[in-house]
């Protein structure tokens, strides 16, 4: 091994596990950015490199933090508390009714905005929630758990609905269009079972009924920011606000349609993202008089300081030759047939981002393949294993994936303890069957779908 490899690894190993243990706190953009100096300033990363990099990387980070500013604008309309009282309204005081909705909402936020951007709604939503319904802790746990499972893996099924998705995306060259057609189908179905499984699992542990106090979470809120009266809101101000939370909602739709629309007829998806952000930011300004610089504040600018930086950490591993020696060992394995490629490389690349974070493990993945000379339904296939890998594989343990070190943050700064033990005894009896049932979906799909 030559100085510049053991440099590249040593650099990627320090960088992951200053990453996961966060001292104090530390934000993981800043481990990342160290990282990615040392291997500029040592030159094991050129100039040139940068270029690509952002070449790469820059249509996706700016989709990703658009759709994240309109999960923030989603907050200042009074979503959160209007949300979780509709959730307790549709439980109908079960609370296995609210388990079903807390996974409804969490997958719909996720194909809506990118599991960053769900998490970043869901989890105040179901702190909030579950502290007004006045749940015990050990069962708040289980509503928190399987909500963050749900919102992380549904990233899947539509590949705009995670950044480093998005990424590999621009690295095979494959379009949203044609990524949904091959992976909605088969991540869904595994999406179900996966819900299911998690249900069956904690059920007998979940409340049975719940308090009747829904309107008290939206009235607390609206009455306080809203309304100038205090008191009980009237039914005509209640339907206005549903009149236009649905409106919300139902613009973000259209802006992901439009996503998907210009991803087919080649048009850059950053446009229309920009574009709709801008577009709600407006709106909010002229709906409540808000000033659209707070967004500057609100927003988690540190996850385009991490992709970038992590990317530039996988292209020096790159040029020091790790690509290359992942191909010597893993081409075989994919020669023996489109099968046992599809589990046995999404199976690895679930080993490797609970190991590493899910980030650097579907990059590393990707770009191997890339390098072994596959055909297009071949490459596309195997890619889309990567992807189950580090969406659904990586969620084993709660540091494999950005958005899991995100929810373990809100959590910590909401002062709710959530132990590892308390989380693997759901991720290890879900994860492992989900993620294999959803590959052998994936590869009797592609054979449907190509026959």
């Amino acid at each position: 091994m030559n100085f510049i490899m053991a440099m590249s690894i040593g650099v990627f190993i320090l960088t992951m596990i200053v990453i996961l243990w966060r001292p104090q706190g530390l934000n993981e953009a800043w481990p990342a950015s160290i990282g990615a100096a040392v291997l500029i300033v040592g030159g094991v990363v050129t100039g040139t490199d940068l270029i690509d990099i952002m070449g790469k990387i820059g249509g996706a980070s700016v989709t990703i933090i658009a759709t994240i500013v309109m999960a923030v604008i989603l907050e200042s309309f009074g979503f959160f508390h209007w949300a979780a009282t509709r959730l307790v309204n549709l439980s109908k005081q079960s609370g296995h009714r609210l388990y079903w909705n807390i996974q409804l909402l969490c997958f719909l936020m996720t194909l809506l905005f990118n599991n960053d951007g769900s998490i970043l709604i869901t989890t105040p939503i179901l702190i909030l929630l579950l502290k007004k319904l006045h749940i015990k802790p050990h069962q708040q746990i289980l509503y928190l758990i399987s909500g963050a499972l749900i919102a992380t893996a549904s990233s899947a099924p539509i590949g705009v609905s995670n950044i480093v998705n998005l990424i590999a995306l621009r690295i095979i060259d494959m379009s949203l269009y044609m990524h949904t057609a091959m992976m909605f189908v088969p991540a869904t179905l595994g999406l179900l079972f996966m819900s299911w499984l998690m249900y069956m699992v904690i059920k007998n542990r979940l409340p049975k009924t719940l308090p009747g106090i829904a309107n008290d979470i939206e009235e607390s809120f609206f009455s306080k920011h809203f309304h100038p009266l205090k008191g009980k809101l009237s039914v005509e101000t209640k339907r206005k606000r549903t009149k236009l939370m649905t409106r919300v909602l139902l613009f973000v739709l259209l802006i992901r349609c439009l996503i998907f629309a210009a991803s087919y007829f080649g048009i850059p998806i950053e446009m229309v993202a920009v574009s709709g952000s801008l577009i709600m930011l407006f709106w909010r300004w002229y709906h409540l008089r808000t000033s659209p610089f707070d967004i500057l504040k609100k927003t988690p600018w540190h996850i385009l300081v991490f992709a970038f930086s992590m990317y530039v950490i996988i292209y020096g591993l790159q040029n020091a030759g790790l690509t290359t020696m992942l191909v010597e060992w893993f081409e075989p394995i994919v020669n023996q047939g489109l099968f046992q490629a599809t589990l046995i490389m999404g199976s690895l690349v679930s080993v490797l981002s609970n190991i590493f974070n899910n980030h650097p493990a579907l990059m590393i993945g990707t770009i191997t393949l890339t390098e072994m000379g596959l055909d297009p339904v071949t490459l596309k296939t195997i890619y889309l294993a990567n992807i189950i890998g580090s969406d659904f594989g990586s969620l084993l343990l709660p540091i494999g994936t950005l958005a899991s070190l995100i929810w373990m943050d809100i959590l910590k700064k909401n002062k709710i303890k959530i132990y590892w033990r308390d989380y693997l005894s759901i991720s290890l009896v879900v994860i492992p069957v989900t993620t294999l049932l959803t590959l052998f979906l994936l590869y009797y799909w592609v054979q449907f779908i190509f026959a």
